[in-house]
């Protein structure tokens, strides 16, 4: 015997299962199993790459040193053969145009850092009993910290803290000769092949679409990175001369090379500027007897890094090469910890790298979001 069942349970049966299919598209995405262990793998991948560039940093420094110079100095050597230099003549050429310019930098700053390092403990007599000013304020923080039970209240003056480190800093930080030597040869051939290094490596992969996205991507890192060197060169160089000036206008001794030093720390951002300032804080303080007179060349500096990081920059490199400040400070902190001074002068470069091929290989197909 066949049962009817009411039209009404009927549809209500459907409702529910329409109900049911719903809510269950409504639910959120659930992070599969492959997802989690593929980002485990990628964190993983980085952890170890991350290791073996710290360990074995005497040979990749100089080595992603020389590749990521001899991008920028590409365009130099396109120049030179467009007027019939053979290409590894132009190299040799530019390397010898770089490394007499860097002699001449060196020069200008080593002489007088010489000088001023084998008078550290003079100088730092001097600059303790004419920081007397600031003996009653770390009197008060004393005793501060005695009434709340931090400390002792007997050290009333100012402290300096000893030299003993500086020397070995310099040691640890301070390339050797076989990085030297392993960089500007790794440097003259990288340039002097690079168009055959170019070549191979667009005609690695089979696909047309791949082939051309690879020429893409490396005429906008030559393009790039040679735009953000011959900039970033002439920008710290003004900043340099004038750093120089200011100093001469304020009577500082050797304001040559404060501007050279000038310059070369501004190389590396953010931290370079901070550097001199501090440099000439310390230097205009031991030099005049007074200490408004010695804050006039770091004042100075400040008002010219200022004006260079908040208008000259911006306006000469362009929208199209401004990065996020944090992701240049983060990008900074992270590459100078890991290869120090070099590190600091390749973060932004390799940020720029970074950013071109995420440009170009993970493109933006996302829906944008609504604007406020």
């Amino acid at each position: 015997m066949v049962r009817v069942l009411p039209t009404e349970r009927l549809l209500g049966s459907g409702n529910e299962s329409s109900a049911l299919s719903d809510s269950r598209h409504e639910q959120p995405p659930v992070i599969k199993r492959t997802e989690i262990v593929a980002i485990a793998l990628v964190v993983l991948t980085a952890i170890c790459v991350t290791g073996v560039l710290y360990v074995a940093r005497g040979f990749f420094l100089p080595i992603v040193m020389a590749f990521v110079v001899g991008t920028m100095l590409s365009p130099a050597a396109n120049f030179l053969e467009r007027y019939r230099v053979p290409r590894s003549v132009g190299a040799v050429l530019i390397v010898i145009a770089v490394a007499a310019g860097l002699a001449f930098i060196i020069g200008l700053i080593s002489a007088p850092v010489l000088d001023w390092t084998n008078r550290l403990p003079e100088l730092a007599t001097q600059l303790k009993a004419k920081l007397h000013v600031f003996d009653r304020p770390i009197a008060l923080w004393h005793e501060m910290q005695t009434a709340i039970g931090g400390g002792s209240a007997q050290t009333s003056s100012l402290e300096l803290p000893k030299f003993d480190w500086v020397q070995p800093t310099i040691e640890f930080l301070s390339p050797t000769f076989t990085e030297f030597l392993l960089f500007f040869a790794t440097l003259v051939l990288f340039i002097a092949s690079w168009r055959d290094l170019r070549r191979t490596l667009i005609m690695t992969f089979g696909d047309h679409d791949a082939r051309l996205r690879t020429l893409r991507i490396l005429n906008e890192l030559e393009l790039h990175l040679g735009n953000y060197l011959l900039t970033v060169t002439l920008i710290n160089a003004g900043v340099g001369i004038a750093a120089g000036i200011a100093c001469a206008v304020a009577g500082m001794p050797n304001p040559a090379g404060l501007g050279a030093l000038a310059a070369t720390l501004n190389f590396v951002p953010i931290i370079g500027p901070i550097a001199t300032f501090a440099v000439l804080v310390v230097v205009g303080v031991i030099t005049f007897p007074t200490l408004s007179g010695g804050m006039v060349a770091p004042l100075l500096f400040a008002v010219i890094t200022f004006m260079e990081g908040h208008f000259v920059t911006p306006t000469i490199i362009g929208r199209r090469l401004a990065v996020n400040a944090l992701a240049v400070f983060i990008a900074l902190a992270f590459w100078t910890w890991l290869w120090g001074p070099m590190g600091a002068f390749l973060a932004s470069p390799l940020l720029i790298v970074g950013l071109i091929l995420k440009e170009h290989l993970l493109p933006d197909t996302s829906p944008q979001l609504p604007s406020d």
